[in-house]
């Protein structure tokens, strides 16, 4: 799924910023240089502007322009990323290598599963793991859930997300490298239908200073078709 050209545009500002590229205090050039730059109209430029504000990279002064934060602290912002793959997202918040692996299987619906998808204990599911590292190091962890031969999320009318600083489970802390006792940043996604049917169901740990903060929009508009969870 292409992304918005806005996200596009903002994502490369936000690799120039944390790399360093555009330090802090740096002005961002004009809403008619960044047009012609990436040859699009004023209203994606603004909307670029607007992600890259939401994220805390940027700040903008009236009648004086838009400046780069003195501490820009990477913000997650929905559904924006969550419209992604994997690759492309944690790929947009940073210049070094990023590397996704997925392992998939059917897995028996243990009791909590089966409850949140109202099917009976034992019923499989489609089991996925992604694990994603940055530099080598490792950033992300999920598990994913998904009934059998059921709509996909793109049928999703709303996302829900809870966010939390959790003990993760076993797998989780030890791909993260967290130690006995250490929290780390978790969200649990709900993709779930108009008729309030679960279409999906992520656990997902993130390192806890990973992110500073978490934005997110719950409605999903008609016609979206999240790729999956990272």
């Amino acid at each position: 799924m292409a992304e918005p050209a806005y996200v596009s545009i903002a994502a490369n500002y936000a690799r120039e910023i944390r790399s360093g590229a555009l330090p802090a205090g740096t002005q961002l050039r004009s809403l008619t240089e960044m047009m012609d730059r990436h040859g699009v109209s004023k209203i994606v430029v603004i909307e670029a502007i607007r992600l890259l504000e939401r994220q805390g990279l940027v700040r903008s002064v009236p009648r004086r322009g838009t400046f780069v934060t003195d501490h820009p602290n990477l913000v997650r912002v929905a559904p924006e990323r969550q419209m992604e793959d994997p690759e492309d997202t944690f790929g947009h918040e940073s210049t070094s290598a990023v590397e996704v692996d997925r392992v998939t299987a059917h897995l028996p619906a243990t009791e909590v599963l089966a409850e949140q998808f109202d099917v009976e204990p034992g019923i499989e599911l489609l089991h996925t793991v992604t694990r994603a590292t940055e530099g080598g190091r490792p950033i992300s962890i999920s598990d994913t859930y998904q009934q059998l031969g059921a709509p996909d999320i793109s049928h999703a009318a709303v996302l829900e997300e809870t966010v939390a600083d959790r003990i993760p489970a076993d797998v989780h802390a030890q791909w993260l490298g967290a130690a006995p006792g250490d929290l780390v940043k978790t969200v649990r996604q709900r993709y779930i239908d108009a008729e309030d049917q679960l279409l999906m169901l992520s656990e997902i740990s993130y390192p806890r200073d990973r992110y500073d903060a978490f934005v997110f929009r719950m409605q999903l508009s008609d016609g979206a078709k999240p790729s999956g969870a990272e």
